[in-house]
């Protein structure tokens, strides 16, 4: 099934999920299956062909297991405009980042 988001929800959605991930309410693979459901409408196996990684690939970054290189995240985050990069580990202070104040 094809995503029906226009250009716009999809901007928004991505800075959301982003800004999920950042203060740890989202795992990096969470956020790609759901980049790759809400945004491309395609199974793993449509994706994994698309982005030249193995299905098994894929499925073990969407479920979070192992610590596939830095290139190979890089390779399924591209479509989507997103790349790996150094992230606070503490919530605080990628709330700070975000909202240029720490929380309540």
């Amino acid at each position: 099934m094809k995503s029906t988001l226009t250009d716009e929800q999809k901007q928004n959605l991505l800075i959301d999920l982003l800004r999920q991930h950042m203060l740890g309410e989202l795992t990096q693979g969470q956020l790609l299956k759901y980049l790759r459901k809400q945004f491309l409408g395609i199974s793993q196996g449509e994706f994994a062909d698309q982005v030249g990684v193995s299905r098994r690939t894929l499925t073990d970054i969407e479920l979070d297991k192992g610590h596939p290189a830095q290139t190979i995240i890089n390779k399924v985050f591209e479509p989507f405009g997103v790349k790996s990069s150094l992230a606070p580990i503490e919530p605080h202070v990628a709330c700070y980042l975000l909202v240029g104040k720490t929380p309540s």
